[in-house]
């Protein structure tokens, strides 16, 4: 299963992005192989519409998580659609690392 969460950098000591659709990154995080993978997010500059954009993309991958700090209201019901469970993380200072480790338990 891959997991999306947001991340402010690419790699894994890097913190949690509060923001899903306007995030730095995403590391994709496969548990099965355990392997890490950065994607930069596109969509971090768009005007409008990076939310609805940035599910596309983790949708493409595909992605069965995502871990993020907030979701918008719009892409709470995409996601639903896509039966893509969504993990709130109010924790600011969490590492990526530190959500893989609870994710792996």
């Amino acid at each position: 299963m891959k997991v999306a969460i947001t991340s402010s950098g690419n790699t894994v000591k890097s913190n949690l992005d509060k923001r899903f659709g306007r995030c730095s990154f995403f590391a994709i995080y496969d548990t099965e192989t355990t392997d890490v993978e950065f994607i930069p997010n596109p969509n971090k500059e768009a005007e409008e519409g990076a939310g609805p954009a940035s599910v596309q993309l983790v949708a493409s991958i595909p992605v069965n998580k995502i871990v993020s700090g907030e979701f918008g209201f719009k892409i709470k019901s995409l996601l639903v659609d896509l039966k893509i469970q969504m993990i709130v993380v109010k924790e600011p200072d969490m590492t990526i690392e530190d959500i893989i480790k609870l994710l792996s338990q």
